[in-house]
Protein backbone atom coordinates (compact mmCIF):
# COMPACT_ATOMS: atom_id res chain seq x y z
CA UNK A 1 0.00 0.00 0.00
CA UNK A 2 0.99 3.34 -0.94
CA UNK A 3 2.42 6.32 1.38
CA UNK A 4 -0.27 8.74 2.30
CA UNK A 5 0.79 11.84 2.57
CA UNK A 6 -1.39 14.33 4.87
CA UNK A 7 -0.80 17.79 6.68
CA UNK A 8 2.41 17.63 7.32
CA UNK A 9 2.64 13.91 8.08
CA UNK A 10 2.61 10.75 6.07
CA UNK A 11 0.85 7.39 6.79
CA UNK A 12 3.01 4.51 6.27
CA UNK A 13 1.57 0.87 6.05
CA UNK A 14 2.89 -2.44 7.01
CA UNK A 15 6.59 -3.41 6.17
CA UNK A 16 7.04 0.09 5.05
CA UNK A 17 6.37 1.54 8.30
CA UNK A 18 8.80 0.04 10.68
CA UNK A 19 11.16 0.88 8.02
CA UNK A 20 10.29 4.56 8.36
CA UNK A 21 10.18 4.74 11.58
CA UNK A 22 14.16 3.17 12.29
CA UNK A 23 14.75 5.59 9.57
CA UNK A 24 12.98 8.84 11.86
CA UNK A 25 14.87 7.29 15.00
CA UNK A 26 18.12 7.12 13.76
CA UNK A 27 17.90 10.37 11.57
CA UNK A 28 16.88 12.27 14.63
CA UNK A 29 19.26 9.97 16.88
CA UNK A 30 16.53 9.22 19.17
CA UNK A 31 17.64 6.34 21.57
CA UNK A 32 14.94 6.00 24.23
CA UNK A 33 11.31 6.46 23.05
CA UNK A 34 8.37 6.39 25.25
CA UNK A 35 5.38 3.68 24.54
CA UNK A 36 1.43 4.09 25.64
CA UNK A 37 -0.12 1.03 25.85
CA UNK A 38 -3.21 -0.23 27.64
CA UNK A 39 -3.28 -4.22 28.65
CA UNK A 40 -4.36 -5.37 25.23
CA UNK A 41 -1.95 -3.75 23.52
CA UNK A 42 0.68 -4.69 25.88
CA UNK A 43 -0.51 -8.42 25.67
CA UNK A 44 -1.08 -8.49 21.96
CA UNK A 45 0.92 -6.33 20.23
CA UNK A 46 3.91 -5.09 22.27
CA UNK A 47 5.84 -7.67 21.21
CA UNK A 48 5.44 -7.38 17.67
CA UNK A 49 6.33 -3.83 17.60
CA UNK A 50 9.58 -4.16 19.44
CA UNK A 51 11.10 -7.03 16.96
CA UNK A 52 10.29 -4.80 14.13
CA UNK A 53 12.62 -2.08 16.01
CA UNK A 54 16.40 -1.50 15.66
CA UNK A 55 18.27 -3.15 18.64
CA UNK A 56 19.79 -0.19 19.69
CA UNK A 57 16.54 1.51 20.22
CA UNK A 58 15.38 1.38 24.68
CA UNK A 59 11.95 1.84 25.08
CA UNK A 60 10.26 2.78 28.48
CA UNK A 61 6.40 1.51 28.87
CA UNK A 62 3.98 3.99 30.22
CA UNK A 63 0.50 1.39 30.92
CA UNK A 64 -2.94 2.61 31.13
CA UNK A 65 -6.23 0.82 31.64
CA UNK A 66 -8.31 -0.28 28.34
CA UNK A 67 -11.36 1.20 27.85
CA UNK A 68 -13.42 4.72 27.10
CA UNK A 69 -14.03 4.63 30.30
CA UNK A 70 -10.35 5.81 31.09
CA UNK A 71 -10.51 8.41 28.19
CA UNK A 72 -10.50 11.59 30.52
CA UNK A 73 -8.06 14.13 32.42
CA UNK A 74 -7.32 11.46 35.41
CA UNK A 75 -5.85 9.52 32.89
CA UNK A 76 -4.31 12.17 31.64
CA UNK A 77 -2.67 13.53 34.84
CA UNK A 78 -1.30 9.73 35.46
CA UNK A 79 0.58 9.67 32.32
CA UNK A 80 1.57 13.17 32.77
CA UNK A 81 3.54 12.22 36.12
CA UNK A 82 4.48 9.23 34.85
CA UNK A 83 6.52 11.00 32.26
CA UNK A 84 8.14 13.66 34.55
CA UNK A 85 8.94 10.93 36.63
CA UNK A 86 10.87 9.27 34.03
CA UNK A 87 12.25 12.79 32.71
CA UNK A 88 10.86 12.93 29.98
CA UNK A 89 11.93 16.26 28.19
CA UNK A 90 10.84 18.36 25.10
CA UNK A 91 13.24 16.22 22.73
CA UNK A 92 11.23 13.06 23.78
CA UNK A 93 8.96 11.08 21.84
CA UNK A 94 5.99 9.15 22.81
CA UNK A 95 4.75 6.12 20.87
CA UNK A 96 0.93 5.67 20.82
CA UNK A 97 0.35 1.97 20.48
CA UNK A 98 -3.45 1.02 20.72
CA UNK A 99 -6.76 2.07 19.85
CA UNK A 100 -8.79 5.18 19.30
CA UNK A 101 -8.10 5.82 23.26
CA UNK A 102 -4.74 5.16 23.41
CA UNK A 103 -4.30 7.43 19.82
CA UNK A 104 -6.75 10.29 21.28
CA UNK A 105 -5.51 10.41 24.75
CA UNK A 106 -1.64 9.82 23.89
CA UNK A 107 -1.78 12.67 21.41
CA UNK A 108 -3.72 15.32 23.62
CA UNK A 109 -0.96 14.60 26.52
CA UNK A 110 2.10 14.60 24.44
CA UNK A 111 0.67 17.97 22.80
CA UNK A 112 0.27 19.47 26.06
CA UNK A 113 3.33 17.39 28.07
CA UNK A 114 5.76 20.96 28.44
CA UNK A 115 3.86 22.66 25.67
CA UNK A 116 4.39 20.02 23.63
CA UNK A 117 6.41 16.99 22.66
CA UNK A 118 6.60 14.68 19.64
CA UNK A 119 4.14 11.72 19.15
CA UNK A 120 4.07 9.06 16.48
CA UNK A 121 0.64 6.99 16.51
CA UNK A 122 0.38 3.41 15.49
CA UNK A 123 -3.49 2.57 15.54
CA UNK A 124 -3.98 -1.03 16.16
CA UNK A 125 -7.61 -1.80 16.04
CA UNK A 126 -9.70 -1.55 12.38
CA UNK A 127 -11.67 1.84 13.80
CA UNK A 128 -8.28 3.40 15.03
CA UNK A 129 -7.26 2.85 11.14
CA UNK A 130 -9.67 4.28 9.44
CA UNK A 131 -10.98 6.89 11.94
CA UNK A 132 -8.17 8.27 14.04
CA UNK A 133 -5.46 7.74 11.61
CA UNK A 134 -6.21 10.95 9.86
CA UNK A 135 -6.98 14.40 10.80
CA UNK A 136 -4.80 15.54 13.94
CA UNK A 137 -7.37 15.42 16.18
CA UNK A 138 -6.70 14.88 20.02
CA UNK A 139 -8.77 14.47 22.87
CA UNK A 140 -10.22 13.07 26.03
CA UNK A 141 -14.02 13.12 27.81
CA UNK A 142 -15.42 15.27 29.87
CA UNK A 143 -17.85 13.34 32.11
CA UNK A 144 -20.25 11.83 29.89
CA UNK A 145 -19.55 14.51 26.80
CA UNK A 146 -17.30 12.34 23.98
CA UNK A 147 -14.36 14.27 23.32
CA UNK A 148 -14.94 17.61 24.94
CA UNK A 149 -11.69 18.95 25.76
CA UNK A 150 -8.72 18.43 23.00
CA UNK A 151 -7.09 20.38 20.41
CA UNK A 152 -5.49 19.46 16.40
CA UNK A 153 -2.05 18.37 16.97
CA UNK A 154 0.20 16.51 14.04
CA UNK A 155 2.31 13.19 14.78
CA UNK A 156 5.21 12.74 13.30
CA UNK A 157 3.88 10.06 11.23
CA UNK A 158 1.11 7.33 11.37
CA UNK A 159 1.56 3.94 11.04
CA UNK A 160 -0.65 1.34 9.73
CA UNK A 161 0.44 -2.69 10.21
CA UNK A 162 -2.39 -4.47 9.72
CA UNK A 163 -1.41 -7.79 10.94
CA UNK A 164 -2.32 -6.04 14.33
CA UNK A 165 -6.09 -6.91 12.99
CA UNK A 166 -5.72 -10.49 13.97
CA UNK A 167 -5.14 -10.40 17.71
CA UNK A 168 -9.04 -8.71 17.40
CA UNK A 169 -11.94 -9.83 18.51
CA UNK A 170 -15.44 -9.91 15.51
CA UNK A 171 -16.99 -7.66 17.40
CA UNK A 172 -13.54 -4.85 17.68
CA UNK A 173 -13.16 -5.66 13.96
CA UNK A 174 -17.35 -4.80 12.68
CA UNK A 175 -16.99 -1.44 15.64
CA UNK A 176 -14.13 -0.42 12.91
CA UNK A 177 -16.32 -1.40 9.76
CA UNK A 178 -18.86 1.24 10.75
CA UNK A 179 -16.46 3.92 9.92
CA UNK A 180 -16.15 2.48 6.64
CA UNK A 181 -20.37 2.26 6.00
CA UNK A 182 -20.09 5.62 6.44
CA UNK A 183 -17.63 6.58 3.88
CA UNK A 184 -19.35 4.45 1.48
CA UNK A 185 -22.75 6.66 2.49
CA UNK A 186 -21.32 10.12 2.00
CA UNK A 187 -17.98 9.48 -0.45
CA UNK A 188 -18.04 6.18 -2.31
CA UNK A 189 -21.09 3.98 -3.14
CA UNK A 190 -19.18 0.87 -4.16
CA UNK A 191 -17.47 1.17 -0.79
CA UNK A 192 -20.40 1.36 0.71
CA UNK A 193 -21.60 -2.15 -1.51
CA UNK A 194 -18.27 -4.17 -0.44
CA UNK A 195 -18.98 -3.86 2.97
CA UNK A 196 -22.69 -5.10 2.71
CA UNK A 197 -20.98 -7.86 0.51
CA UNK A 198 -18.78 -8.52 3.13
CA UNK A 199 -15.64 -8.11 1.11
CA UNK A 200 -13.88 -7.14 4.46
CA UNK A 201 -13.68 -10.54 5.50
CA UNK A 202 -10.85 -11.53 3.02
CA UNK A 203 -7.49 -9.96 3.84
CA UNK A 204 -6.61 -8.54 0.85
CA UNK A 205 -10.02 -6.94 0.28
CA UNK A 206 -9.58 -5.44 3.73
CA UNK A 207 -5.93 -3.81 3.63
CA UNK A 208 -7.64 -1.96 0.30
CA UNK A 209 -10.83 -0.96 2.25
CA UNK A 210 -8.47 0.39 4.84
CA UNK A 211 -6.24 2.12 2.34
CA UNK A 212 -9.29 3.61 0.42
CA UNK A 213 -11.22 4.80 3.63
CA UNK A 214 -7.74 7.11 4.74
CA UNK A 215 -7.39 8.39 1.72
CA UNK A 216 -11.41 9.18 1.43
CA UNK A 217 -11.12 11.24 4.91
CA UNK A 218 -7.32 12.47 4.21
CA UNK A 219 -9.14 14.49 1.06
CA UNK A 220 -11.43 15.66 3.40
CA UNK A 221 -8.89 16.99 5.70
CA UNK A 222 -6.62 18.75 3.35
CA UNK A 223 -9.88 20.85 1.94
CA UNK A 224 -11.04 21.56 5.65
CA UNK A 225 -8.61 20.91 8.21
CA UNK A 226 -10.62 22.56 11.20
CA UNK A 227 -13.50 21.54 10.78
CA UNK A 228 -15.39 24.50 9.46
CA UNK A 229 -17.39 22.75 6.48
CA UNK A 230 -16.68 19.44 4.35
CA UNK A 231 -14.86 17.88 7.10
CA UNK A 232 -18.16 17.88 9.14
CA UNK A 233 -19.64 14.79 6.69
CA UNK A 234 -17.53 12.95 8.42
CA UNK A 235 -19.77 13.08 11.31
CA UNK A 236 -22.58 11.36 9.74
CA UNK A 237 -24.51 9.42 12.25
CA UNK A 238 -22.16 10.62 15.07
CA UNK A 239 -24.19 13.18 16.46
CA UNK A 240 -26.91 10.57 17.60
CA UNK A 241 -24.06 8.19 17.71
CA UNK A 242 -22.20 9.59 20.07
CA UNK A 243 -24.77 10.54 22.80
CA UNK A 244 -26.12 7.00 22.96
CA UNK A 245 -22.59 5.84 23.08
CA UNK A 246 -22.22 7.77 25.75
CA UNK A 247 -25.64 7.16 27.49
CA UNK A 248 -24.98 3.83 27.53
CA UNK A 249 -21.25 4.10 28.98
CA UNK A 250 -22.58 6.15 31.69
CA UNK A 251 -25.85 4.43 32.59
CA UNK A 252 -24.71 1.33 35.16
CA UNK A 253 -27.53 -1.03 33.85
CA UNK A 254 -27.14 -0.51 30.48
CA UNK A 255 -24.58 -2.75 28.23
CA UNK A 256 -21.86 -0.75 27.27
CA UNK A 257 -21.76 -0.31 23.64
CA UNK A 258 -19.08 -0.01 20.73
CA UNK A 259 -18.16 2.96 19.15
CA UNK A 260 -18.94 1.68 15.85
CA UNK A 261 -22.37 -0.28 17.27
CA UNK A 262 -23.22 3.21 18.45
CA UNK A 263 -22.44 4.99 15.35
CA UNK A 264 -24.46 2.51 13.28
CA UNK A 265 -27.62 3.38 15.31
CA UNK A 266 -27.00 7.28 14.20
CA UNK A 267 -26.56 6.21 10.47
CA UNK A 268 -29.62 4.54 10.52
CA UNK A 269 -31.52 7.12 12.41
CA UNK A 270 -30.25 10.36 10.77
CA UNK A 271 -30.82 8.33 7.84
CA UNK A 272 -34.37 8.38 8.68
CA UNK A 273 -34.80 12.25 9.27
CA UNK A 274 -32.67 12.39 6.05
CA UNK A 275 -35.75 10.57 4.01
CA UNK A 276 -38.27 12.68 5.99
CA UNK A 277 -36.34 16.56 5.31
CA UNK A 278 -34.13 16.16 2.48
CA UNK A 279 -35.61 12.85 0.50
CA UNK A 280 -33.13 10.56 1.03
CA UNK A 281 -34.63 7.14 -0.91
CA UNK A 282 -36.78 5.19 1.37
CA UNK A 283 -35.30 1.66 -0.26
CA UNK A 284 -31.86 3.18 0.52
CA UNK A 285 -32.55 3.52 3.96
CA UNK A 286 -34.36 0.06 4.54
CA UNK A 287 -31.73 -1.55 2.78
CA UNK A 288 -29.15 0.62 5.60
CA UNK A 289 -31.38 -0.52 8.38
CA UNK A 290 -31.64 -3.93 7.19
CA UNK A 291 -27.84 -4.20 6.66
CA UNK A 292 -27.38 -2.57 10.13
CA UNK A 293 -29.77 -5.36 11.95
CA UNK A 294 -27.80 -7.93 10.54
CA UNK A 295 -24.42 -6.59 10.86
CA UNK A 296 -24.39 -5.34 14.70
CA UNK A 297 -28.04 -7.06 15.69
CA UNK A 298 -30.68 -4.54 17.42
CA UNK A 299 -29.76 -2.57 20.44
CA UNK A 300 -33.03 -1.99 22.73
CA UNK A 301 -33.14 1.54 22.81
CA UNK A 302 -36.46 2.36 25.75
CA UNK A 303 -38.30 5.15 24.81
CA UNK A 304 -38.01 6.41 28.25
CA UNK A 305 -34.34 7.10 27.58
CA UNK A 306 -35.15 8.83 24.33
CA UNK A 307 -34.93 12.53 26.16
CA UNK A 308 -31.77 11.74 27.92
CA UNK A 309 -30.22 11.12 24.59
CA UNK A 310 -31.33 13.92 22.71
CA UNK A 311 -30.23 16.19 26.15
CA UNK A 312 -26.89 14.40 25.95
CA UNK A 313 -27.03 15.79 21.64
CA UNK A 314 -26.96 19.26 22.94
CA UNK A 315 -23.51 19.50 23.70
CA UNK A 316 -22.34 18.38 20.14
CA UNK A 317 -19.14 19.84 19.37
CA UNK A 318 -20.82 20.47 15.90
CA UNK A 319 -23.44 22.65 17.65
CA UNK A 320 -24.03 26.84 16.58
CA UNK A 321 -26.65 29.24 17.91
CA UNK A 322 -28.23 26.59 20.37
CA UNK A 323 -29.05 24.15 17.48
CA UNK A 324 -28.49 20.23 17.07
CA UNK A 325 -26.78 20.34 13.73
CA UNK A 326 -26.84 17.04 11.72
CA UNK A 327 -25.12 15.80 8.75
CA UNK A 328 -28.29 14.74 6.70
CA UNK A 329 -28.10 12.70 3.32
CA UNK A 330 -30.29 13.58 -0.07
CA UNK A 331 -28.84 10.22 -1.85
CA UNK A 332 -25.58 8.22 -1.19
CA UNK A 333 -22.73 10.10 -1.62
CA UNK A 334 -25.34 14.17 -1.91
CA UNK A 335 -25.50 15.20 1.86
CA UNK A 336 -26.63 18.43 3.89
CA UNK A 337 -24.44 19.82 6.02
CA UNK A 338 -25.16 21.06 9.52
CA UNK A 339 -29.11 20.33 8.79
CA UNK A 340 -31.62 21.02 11.57
CA UNK A 341 -34.34 18.82 12.46
CA UNK A 342 -37.19 18.89 14.89
CA UNK A 343 -37.08 16.66 17.63
CA UNK A 344 -40.41 14.88 17.53
CA UNK A 345 -38.95 13.96 13.80
CA UNK A 346 -35.27 12.55 16.08
CA UNK A 347 -37.79 10.55 18.14
CA UNK A 348 -39.67 8.97 15.21
CA UNK A 349 -36.27 7.97 13.84
CA UNK A 350 -35.85 6.16 17.27
CA UNK A 351 -38.76 4.23 16.89
CA UNK A 352 -37.98 3.21 13.44
CA UNK A 353 -34.42 1.82 14.23
CA UNK A 354 -36.30 -0.30 16.66
CA UNK A 355 -39.17 -1.23 14.76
Amino acid sequence: MTPIHSTGYTIFFNDDAYKNLNIYLSDNHIVKIFVLVDENTKKYCLEKFQKSLDKNIEIVLIEISAGEVYKNIETCTFVWKKLTELEADRKSILINLGGGMITDLGGFVASTFKRGIRFINIPTTLLSMVDASVGSKTGVDLDNLKNLVGMFANPEMVLIDTCYLQTLPEREMISGLAEIIKYGLTFNAKLLEDCKNDMWKDADNLDKMIHQSIVIKNDVVLKDIKETSLRKVLNYGHTIGHAVESFHLNTKELPDLTHGEAIAIGMVIEGYISSKLHGFPTDELSSLKTYIHKTYGKTDIAPQHYDAIIDLMRHDKKNSNGNINYILLKNITDFVIDANAPVDLVIEGFNYYSA
